[in-house]
């Protein structure tokens, strides 16, 4: 008698998978998640075949109450899922014609695991992406509000990490605000490409049954079809593009991590990370670690391999199907739980910091940043902008001969360096006079910082 993993293909084969090779290519361990968007598609592919008169009336009905019942079982916790079977959607299969019998094994009826598994993944990644853009903007308002508590909170701005210029901590959380924001876009747009329905493209060919294409996919909520079969099973685009678009938000997030983590040490000094983000050291009693910044730096690696990954899988393959395309779901199904994982403690994490303006403020007089204000400020009196600079520069040499910020040298001492700075040079040189001259969009002035954060939260209510 033939052996029944044998059986499981056809006549063709003469002996069964050997147990290595089950084990090896089986991918039910980690398949199986998407085992409600298997029973979904294959909901709507029987009452397309329903209602072009391929399956009968008592047939669907058979389907759907077995279906009903497997959902049950697998949400319950009651489903046993077998590794001879291989997958979700034999496992799924084969216990709906334990139940149901002949009209379980009519389903398959004009369509092929190669298009079954694309429509699947396609269905749980639109509703993941959704989630994730839903977690990106709670981000967003929790830097919002962390942002208008700090409209006018004085920080050094860096370039080359070193003090440039005066800016607001508002205006730097906003920075990241703005990052998240094409996260979003990126994600959205990318989820109209994953929108697109493959089934109908069977195994590579199409089918010879007289199937409607378009009512699935208005069944299913995807906006059109995959209009080429060999295309419909073999892509995935979509998972490297979404991949991609992860990477970037893992990136964006780990470089505000980076500068927590800066922030958060002695030596700046200039915010506090919540305890419950943090832990101590087995050995140094004093140590307070920022690991959950710290693990946002690791991960994002993590997420930039799975790109790479998806990018490796597809560049040779033939079309159209082949069983590398298994490879795929480990390296997404991972890229977004780090990012859900991710996405929500940062958010948290933020509603926990606590600013400490003082030492921000100590920070902006240790670098001269008031430097480019005095330059502006003889450009304005009529000096070119490359002597005014000049100039600066030898003033901002002497200061630190004296150990003396640019703002506490006297006027006869600055007038050395350009007859044409006058007694209304200080109103230039002190960090809120820098701050309010810079009041343009997209500027570090507290007014435009509060309502940059205005139209942010517009946006977040339309987008809402």
């Amino acid at each position: 008698m033939q052996d029944e993993n044998a059986k499981k293909w056809s006549g063709r084969f003469s002996e069964p998978v050997a147990e290595l090779v089950k084990r090896y290519t089986a991918s039910i361990s980690f398949d199986k998640r998407l085992a409600e968007c298997d029973i979904q598609g294959s909901l709507a592919h029987a009452q397309m075949l329903n209602r072009v008169g391929v399956l009968s009336n008592e047939d669907l009905k058979a389907i759907c109450d077995g279906m009903a019942a497997i959902l049950a079982d697998i949400r319950a916790g009651r489903f046993e899922w077998s590794l001879d079977l291989e997958d979700v959607h034999m496992n799924i299969e084969k216990r709906l014609t334990d139940r149901i019998g002949d009209a379980g094994k009519r389903l398959h009826t004009g369509r092929s695991r190669n298009d079954q598994v694309a429509t699947d993944i396609r269905l749980w990644l639109r509703g993941e992406i959704d989630t994730l853009a839903d977690l990106a903007e709670e981000l967003q308002t929790a830097l919002l509000d962390l942002a208008e508590k700090n409209a006018e909170t004085v920080m050094p701005g860096f370039t080359h990490l070193q003090v440039a210029q005066p800016i607001t901590f508002g205006h730097h959380l906003l920075a990241y605000v703005e990052m998240l924001t094409r996260d979003v876009e990126r994600l959205r747009d990318c989820r109209r490409r994953v929108n697109r329905l493959p089934l109908g493209a069977a195994a590579l060919a199409g089918t010879s049954y007289p199937i409607d294409r378009e009512f699935v996919a208005s069944q299913l909520g995807f906006d059109g079809v995959c209009e080429n079969s060999l295309d419909a099973v073999s892509d995935r685009d979509f998972a490297i593009e979404f991949t991609a678009a992860g990477a970037l938000v893992m990136t964006h997030l780990s470089r505000l991590s980076e500068e927590l983590i800066l922030w958060m040490n002695p030596r700046f000094g200039f915010i506090d990370i919540a305890d419950r983000y943090c832990t101590g050291s087995s050995i140094m009693p004093q140590k307070k670690n920022p690991d959950v910044p710290e693990l946002v730096r690791g991960k994002t690696g993590r997420v930039n391999g799975h790109l790479v990954t998806l990018l490796t899988l597809m560049k040779g393959q033939p079309l159209a199907y082949n069983k590398d395309n298994q490879e795929d779901k480990e390296p997404l199904f991972d890229t977004v739980d780090t990012l859900t994982a991710t996405l929500r403690v940062v958010a948290d994490m933020m509603r926990g910091i606590v600013v400490k303006p003082e030492a921000m403020r100590r920070a902006v007089k240790q670098g001269y940043a008031t430097a480019t204000d005095l330059a502006d400020y003889l450009v304005k009196k009529g000096l070119p902008f490359r002597d005014a600079h000049e100039a600066v520069a030898q003033a901002v040499r002497y200061a630190a001969d004296q150990r003396k910020d640019l703002a506490d040298l006297s006027l006869v001492e600055l007038g050395t360096f350009s007859p044409l700075i006058g007694g209304d040079v200080f109103d230039v040189l002190t960090p809120e006079g820098s701050l309010a001259s810079r009041s343009h969009i997209g500027g570090t002035a507290p007014v435009q910082v509060r309502a940059a954060i205005a139209r942010h939260r517009a946006r977040l209510a339309g987008a809402r």
